[in-house]
């Protein structure tokens, strides 16, 4: 009689789980936990970023300041942000995400929260201006640390197949944040006051800073202190050209961002409330162009990011040239020029940020972002400053060819190419 031979089943091998920096063992959904978190630390920025200046109405009848002491205070968080970006990043790669995060955010929190308590009018007192904008500039200085160090975490968490995606889906949090502000601040401004703004901004940043301290545990990358191999970004050409295309793409942005509700009004008697509506459509086709563009890459091994970016700065250069020629034309065709070139130029950003990092490596992501949010909020800051001047001198059709579509177009050409 044969012996029967029944066969040993053969064991499945097991998955490693991943193994953050701490030691602890974490699930295989962990990454995503950190993608959380690092949006949630991203709105909470953009709320204050993007949101004060939307309530900056309420905010001149409130405080009763001119306009010049009004755009100081709008200007002075920005600027916080753009000049502390590339310090946020260096310490980033070297001291880890988690400590530059609690310290950041910690100190945004404490910063709107003496705002809140000792900077709103009270009776007939109003704070001085100088005062209010040093406190903002402080909140924008360490506020800009989740940028780099939210963008490194992500990075190191997710591997290179979703490295476009997840990166997007981050910065998809800036128009998150900025319409959450948009929504609360206003209303919070004209029903409680400015307590309820800073309040607001406040809880915030402390949620944000309470769930990095509970729950971020940095990604397995070589422990702060080792020695690092490849050139320091800061010290590497293409870097600098993809960070300056970005600082080229700001003025077109923030060009409609800030100044096509007044153009449209203005030049071509769209109402406000449709002008609103072509506003939130800009932010919210945006958001959804900076997840689509990171995953449409991520799919493609994570090519064509430059091309993209190459692409959408053409495009847009030639929506602003549309705009300076229709001047007198009607009124639909302005504002769809108008909605296709703040759509592209809010929309770039997912790839250019997932480019600029993995050129860098995982362990040099944070000078790499730090470099490349540090042209991003000097071009936030500039344009507002630098289209009224213009807008003086000559007129909107100027401003559209030498704010919009000029830089743009030299975007096209300082973004190295695929392969290069």
């Amino acid at each position: 009689m044969a012996q029967q031979i029944t066969a040993a089943p053969v064991a499945r091998t097991a998955v490693p789980l991943p193994v953050g920096r701490s030691g602890k063992t974490h699930s295989p959904h962990y990454k995503w936990g950190i993608l959380g978190i690092g949006i949630l630390a991203q709105a909470a920025f953009g709320a204050a970023f993007q949101g004060i200046p939307m309530a900056g109405a309420v905010l001149q009848s409130d405080y009763r300041y001119s306009t010049g002491r009004l755009g100081l205070v709008l200007a002075a968080l920005t600027c916080g942000a753009a000049v502390t970006e590339i310090v946020w990043g260096v310490l980033t790669d070297r001291y880890g995400e988690r400590a530059v995060l609690v310290t950041g955010l910690g100190g945004t929190t404490v910063s709107l929260a003496a705002a809140t308590a000792f900077l709103v009018p009270t009776g007939g007192h109003t704070p001085p201006p100088w005062l209010l904008s040093a406190v903002l500039f402080l909140a924008g200085a360490l506020g800009g640390c989740v940028n780099s160090a939210s963008g490194r975490a992500v990075l190191g968490w997710f591997p290179p197949g979703d490295h476009g995606f997840a990166i997007s889906l981050r910065v998809a949090a800036v128009p998150l944040g900025g319409a959450i502000g948009a929504l609360a601040l206003p209303a919070l401004a004209l029903s409680v006051g400015f307590r309820g703004v800073f309040g607001f901004l406040a809880a915030f940043a402390l949620a944000a800073t309470a769930a990095v301290v509970c729950w971020l545990d940095e990604p397995p990358l070589p422990p702060a202190g080792h020695r690092r191999a490849g050139v320091n970004p800061l010290r590497r050409w293409k870097i600098w050209r993809i960070s300056l295309s970005a600082f080229l793409l700001d003025f077109p942005q923030f060009t409609v961002l800030s100044f096509a509700a007044i153009y449209l009004h203005r030049v071509h008697g769209v109402g406000f409330t449709a002008v609103s509506g072509l506003l939130f459509a800009v932010q919210a086709l945006g958001a959804v162009s900076r997840v689509w563009s990171g995953r449409w890459t991520d799919s493609r091994g994570g090519k064509h990011r430059r091309g993209i970016v190459i692409v959408h700065s053409w495009v847009i250069a030639a929506c602003f040239a549309g705009l300076a020629l229709c001047g007198s034309g009607p009124a639909w065709a302005a504002a769809a020029l108008m909605v296709v070139a703040g759509v592209l130029s809010c929309g770039w950003h997912g790839v250019h940020y997932a480019e600029i990092a993995i050129m860098a490596g995982k362990e040099r992501s944070g000078t790499a972002l730090g470099l490349e949010n540090t042209m991003v909020f000097s071009g936030a800051f500039l344009t507002p400053l630098v289209v009224p001047g213009i807008l003086a001198a000559t007129s909107w059709s100027v401003v559209m060819l030498l704010v919009g579509a000029a830089p743009a177009a030299l975007s096209a050409v300082v973004m190295p190419r695929e392969g290069t």
